[in-house]
């Protein structure tokens, strides 16, 4: 982890705002709020802004369609969601107006995808990759990634993007697909993917928040590319659990996205995050990730 973050710019002034508290972004609102620092965001529902400001939290409803008016003051801001054919919905609605912050502003992280690199054959892939997007979501990354970079050069704000594999974490693994009977075992050979638990991006977002490195672009990713079968039947073992039967992807029926997401194969680079922050993962593979999880949810259990 960096520094203290109380030293660098003194407990008061730490405000933290986040466009799009999901599942990622409110994992890393939770995490800074526990370190104290002021947490504020979006969602879409009435419901759950009172949810989440009745924990602490600064909500405010953001659809997408007109700028929201509580900024003012903002320190930090994390970007988590994703553009459309529109562009950037953050972008769209202030992009004139987020500069206007009272000059608080001080870093900006937006979250992207590894997917932006398209598919790599199976090789190692690094942060100085060329971005070769196949997919249209991938593509709207890659524009959202450059209009951040205009914007933050604009205003000389430091900008991390931090590029994400797939997303694990309590209640959206494949334990939970076991639990519902909707896991599949699709074979094809030589996939593989990285993934990222959530609370290590929380872990890595909060580093580069106190520790004021200059931005730069990051690949969020575990130390362990693997098939996604492999990750099912190890997830079954853990649960007591007979795997679903394989399926060979030629002939599994599938959706337009999901065969779209069997038509990469690429083992993400993670070096970066370590030499240059210090981090060391929580989760290193699916194996601890998937490990923790279930021990959290019998930890959780045994309280109730």
């Amino acid at each position: 982890m960096g520094p203290d973050h109380a030293g660098l710019h003194g407990m008061s002034e730490m405000r933290f705002f986040c466009f799009g508290l999901g599942f990622t972004g409110l994992v890393v609102a939770r995490h800074l709020r526990a370190r104290g620092w002021f947490v504020g965001g979006t969602c879409r529902s009435k419901e759950k802004a009172e949810r989440l400001q009745a924990e602490g939290i600064d909500a405010h409803i953001f659809s997408g369609d007109g700028p929201i008016l509580a900024l003012d003051g903002i320190t930090h801001l994390l970007v988590s969601i994703a553009p459309s054919d529109e562009g950037d919905l953050v972008l769209r609605h202030h992009w004139d107006n987020l500069g206007d912050n009272s000059g608080a502003l001080v870093r900006v992280i937006y979250l992207s995808t590894t997917a932006v690199y398209g598919d790599r054959s199976g090789e190692w892939t690094d942060e100085n990759a060329l971005v070769n997007p196949r997919s249209k979501r991938a593509r709207f990354r890659v524009d959202a990634e450059e209009m951040w970079r205009a914007w933050t050069g604009r205003h000389t704000i430091p900008l991390d993007i931090l590029r994400l594999s797939g997303i694990y974490g309590p209640g959206r693994s494949p334990l939970d697909k076991l639990r519902t009977g909707t896991a599949r075992r699709i074979i094809k050979a030589d996939h593989v993917f990285n993934r990222i638990h959530v609370d290590d991006i929380a872990v890595i977002t909060t580093a580069l928040l106190e520790a004021g490195h200059p931005g730069a672009v990051y690949n969020l990713a575990d130390d362990e590319p693997a098939p996604p079968q492999d990750v099912v039947t190890y997830a079954a073992k853990l649960l007591g659990l007979t795997p679903p039967d394989e399926e060979e992807f030629e002939s599994a029926e599938l959706s337009v996205m999901a065969r779209s997401f069997y038509g990469e194969s690429k083992r993400i680079c993670n070096d970066r995050i370590k030499k240059r922050l210090g981090i060391f993962l929580l989760h290193p593979t699916y194996r601890e990730g998937l490990a923790a999880i279930l021990e959290a949810e019998k930890a959780l259990a045994e309280t109730r």
